[in-house]
C-alpha cells in the first residue's frame, strides 16, 4: 500500500478492519496513510524488501537487503526501513527468495525484529525458505502465507482462491493470504 493513492485510499476505506494492510517503504506520505489505517481498525506491517533469486531484474530497490552485503550494511537497511513510518506490528518479506534462504543473512534480520517486539510474516513459500524456521527457533512471532488471493486477477478466480481459504481455516483453524493492491 501507498504507492498508488486510489488503491490505498480504497483499502482503507472499503475493507474491514480486521484486514491487516503492508505499506511500501518507497512511498510517501507514510505516516498520514498509517494513521488514516489505524483509524479505519487496520493492523499494520511494513514491507520488508530483499534480494530475490531474479536480481538484479527483479530489483527490490534502493535499500533492499542483500546477500552481497555485510552484516552492517544490512542492518542500516532494515533501520532505514523501519523507520520510515509509524505504528506497524511487524514485518512482511517482499521478494527474498535468495536472501531468506540464507542463514548468515536472514537470521541477524530475524533477531533484530525479535528485539524489536515486532513479528514477521513470510510472504510466501521458496525453495530453501529458512526464515519460518529461525523464526521458531528463536521465538520471534511470525506467520506464513497460506496463499496469494490474486494470481490471476478476476472476481471468479479471487472467488475461488478465497473458497480455498476457508477450506485451510477449516482444517487449521488459522489462515493468511495475501492480495496487492
Amino acid at each position: 500500500m501507498g504507492l498508488s493513492k486510489a488503491s490505498t485510499s480504497a483499502a482503507i476505506e472499503r475493507l474491514p478492519g480486521p484486514v491487516t494492510l503492508a505499506f511500501d517503504p518507497y512511498a510517501a506520505d507514510l505516516g498520514e496513510w498509517v494513521a488514516q489505517a489505524r483509524q479505519a481498525g487496520h493492523e499494520v506491517l511494513v514491507s520488508l524488501p530483499m534480494e530475490s533469486d531474479g536480481f538484479p531484474l527483479r530489483d527490490p530497490g534502493p535499500y533492499a537487503l542483500l546477500t552481497s552485503l555485510d552484516a552492517a550494511e544490512n542492518s542500516r537497511r532494515l533501520e532505514f526501513v523501519l523507520g520510515r513510518l509509524p505504528g506497524y506490528v511487524g514485518v512482511i518479506s517482499a521478494m527474498g527468495s535468495k536472501f531468506r534462504a540464507s542463514d548468515s543473512h536472514i537470521r541477524p534480520v530475524l533477531e533484530a525484529l525479535k528485539g524489536r517486539g515486532l513479528m514477521f510474516v513470510d510472504g510466501g513459500a521458496v525453495k530453501g525458505n529458512l526464515a519460518p524456521k529461525i523464526a521458531t527457533e528463536i521465538g520471534l512471532p511470525r506467520a506464513i502465507n497460506n496463499l496469494r488471493l490474486d494470481t490471476m486477477p478476476n472476481r471468479a478466480a479471487i472467488d475461488q482462491r478465497l473458497a480455498e481459504l476457508e477450506g485451510i481455516v477449516r482444517q487449521q483453524a488459522v489462515a493468511v493470504a495475501i492480495a496487492a493492491p
